[in-house]
């Protein structure tokens, strides 16, 4: 793909990332084999509480063309073909879930060093249409996110967001749930060795007039472990260790406690993915 300012989904995602990617309370097992074809084979279990969950994935990549087929304890069988570059900038992504008949959906991507658009549009009578758009470059981008329900004639959703990209320090502004909610976010690289950076992410409620504060923090102990830290306004610290004991197979541990509940039990999360 070409480098630009990316897709809508690209404003605030390093902070995102770094503030919430990897946390969780549950039990998460995942093992991916590949078959002497290049077929992708990944089984997932999950715990969360007293529910089990899992599901097993296969993904196939011929050429520019990718194909997964996931199928969940629900009996669900979704399927998500994609097609890279079938011209220079663009993708298309083609996905559709069994049993559900409105589930089908066909997605543009076309990224230019100045521009970054999204398009979706359901496989139904009355489709949702999906459209994101960003123009800019790496230094600084502006977007918006639309979507528009055909049935109803109404807009569903509208978003924007602004990023701004300078050295090692990202901030972004992006207006959500029909400006009902502003989220300012901040990500900054402070050590390119130690793969040490800070975040933080502020949200403003206009309807209910409530703020929620969350600064985080992430540090290499050594090439193969990180660690990393977060709290919120509500009192609400996590943290977590993970470590790659071989190539591209990690362990996570992750942990949070209630300060202002401190006699409350902490929440503890595992996760183990395993690739030959």
């Amino acid at each position: 793909m070409v480098k630009g300012p990316g897709l809508y989904l690209d404003i605030g995602k390093k902070a995102r990332d770094l503030l919430y990617k990897d946390y969780q309370s549950d039990h998460k097992f995942t093992v991916t084999t590949y078959t002497s074809t290049g077929v992708a084979i990944s089984s997932t279990g999950i715990r969360k509480g007293d529910l089990y969950l899992g599901d097993v994935s296969t993904q196939l990549k011929n050429k520019n063309i990718t194909t997964d087929v996931k199928v969940d304890t629900d009996s669900n069988l979704r399927t998500t073909i994609t097609i890279d570059e079938p011209a220079p900038g663009l993708k298309a992504i083609f996905s559709f879930i069994v049993p559900d008949q409105r589930s089908g959906k066909v997605e543009l991507q076309y990224q230019h060093e100045y521009a970054g658009i999204s398009t979706g549009i359901g496989l139904t009578a009355n489709p949702i249409v999906n459209f994101s758009g960003v123009v800019g470059n790496n230094l600084l981008s502006l977007g918006t996110d639309l979507s528009f329900d055909t049935a109803s004639g109404n807009f569903t959703k509208w978003n924007a967001g602004l990023n701004f990209t300078h050295t090692d320090l990202i901030a972004s502004l992006i207006l959500n749930d029909k400006a009902d909610t502003v989220t300012a976010s901040y990500y900054h690289t402070v050590s390119p060795l130690t793969n040490t950076a800070v975040g933080a992410e502020l949200s403003h409620s206009f309807s209910s007039n409530e703020n929620s504060l969350t600064i985080g923090t992430r540090h290499a102990l050594d090439p193969l472990t990180t660690v990393k830290g977060r709290v919120n306004n509500y009192g609400r610290a996590s943290a977590l260790i993970q470590h790659e004991w071989r190539p591209k197979s990690f362990f996570t541990i992750s942990g949070e406690v209630d300060t202002r509940a401190i006699e409350k039990s902490a929440k503890i999360g595992l996760a183990l993915a395993l690739k030959p």
